[in-house]
């Protein structure tokens, strides 16, 4: 097995969390989560702190701008630019500010080529994932500007050993012809997977630090992450129906980013947060069916929430993360 770039027993959160205060969110991770904390993410800021605005922010020299409440390419850049871009500014000082010393591992994330190009317009109209040519342009503008995010990173966190999570929920809709064109009769043609892999991989390869894809829908395309060269996959471990090709990504050496711990939210969240024991114990129910030796599981696994924490209650959220640090300890000491 591989060396991979995080600790025994460690875990992590997906990216995003409640609320619109980013000092007190990077509080919580840098908190409940000290073997990999990772750049906490808003998106109840609204436009620029969306999975895809975010996302679109770190194009080199490839506007974009909100037109009726929808992303699309622009010809220079504007004021939803700036306001993304500020966006981050302050979240990447938050990080500096409390990372002050942090020596270790530490995860950014933003969105793929796949789930921008499924989630962008063309002025002309329709999503830029109609015109390869457009798709390839993203792709390039994407992996310079992520390889910039990460040099920026890595000089603000000098000890710190930087992973870069890519987000692509779209990524199963693309490969299947499933993303519906604006009238909503159709869907746009599906992506072949040689396609589909090389431009994760140009991101990838760019990007320079290990990679970790997340995808939190069904039918999460392992094998193609395998050959766009991902470090490590980040599944939601109650949407697996089929384990074989995951067994067969992790004897390759690929690391789970298992989400192991519900994402309840607002009124259906209950006064305690999940318990550790029970994530930990899915966890390693799922390990032995992998008959995958015992000693691998803490090395090979970190633990996190099932997706993302934006619309579970603060309480809730910080609970959830305080739980998968307890089922990392455990999955170690076991």
């Amino acid at each position: 097995m591989p060396d991979l770039p995080w600790p025994a027993g460690a875990a992590t959160g997906i990216g995003s969390l409640p609320g619109t205060d980013i000092a007190e969110a990077q509080r919580i991770v840098f908190g409940e989560l000290p073997d990999l904390p990772h750049l906490a993410e808003l998106p109840a800021r609204g436009p620029g702190a969306d999975l895809v605005g975010r996302g679109l922010g770190f194009l080199v020299e490839l506007p974009v701008q909100l037109y009726a409440g929808r992303w699309q390419t622009a010809p220079r850049p504007g004021k939803d630019l700036r306001r993304t871009a500020d966006l981050l500014e302050r979240d990447l000082d938050q990080l500096t500010q409390q990372g002050d010393g942090y020596a270790g591992p530490i995860k950014v994330q933003a969105a793929g080529p796949w789930t921008l190009a499924a989630g962008t317009e063309l002025p002309i109209g329709g999503r830029l994932l109609r015109d390869p040519g457009a798709v390839r342009d993203l792709t390039d503008s994407l992996a310079e500007g992520l390889r910039r995010h990460v040099d920026d990173v890595r000089k603000r966190l000098p000890r710190a050993d930087v992973l870069l999570q890519l987000d692509e929920p779209a990524l199963p809709a693309v490969l299947a012809g499933r993303v519906p064109t604006e009238s909503g009769l159709s869907a746009y043609r599906a992506v072949d997977d040689p396609d589909a892999a090389a431009a994760l991989r140009t991101v990838v390869e760019a990007a320079g630090v290990p990679v970790v894809v997340h995808c939190c829908a069904g039918e999460v395309p392992l094998g193609l992450l395998r050959d766009a060269g991902a470090a490590a996959v980040s599944l939601d471990l109650s949407l697996l129906t089929d384990l074989d090709p995951l067994g067969a990504a992790l004897e390759a050496g690929i690391g789970l980013f298992a989400g192991a711990a519900p994402t309840r939210t607002g009124r259906d969240s209950p006064r305690r947060g999940p318990d550790a024991k029970h994530i930990a114990d899915r966890v390693r129910t799922l390990w032995t069916r992998l008959g995958f030796p015992a000693e691998r599981l803490s090395r090979q696994v970190v633990v996190t929430p099932a997706c993302g924490l934006a619309g579970a209650s603060e309480a809730y959220a910080r609970a959830v993360l305080a739980a998968c640090r307890e089922a990392g300890r455990r999955l170690a000491e076991a």
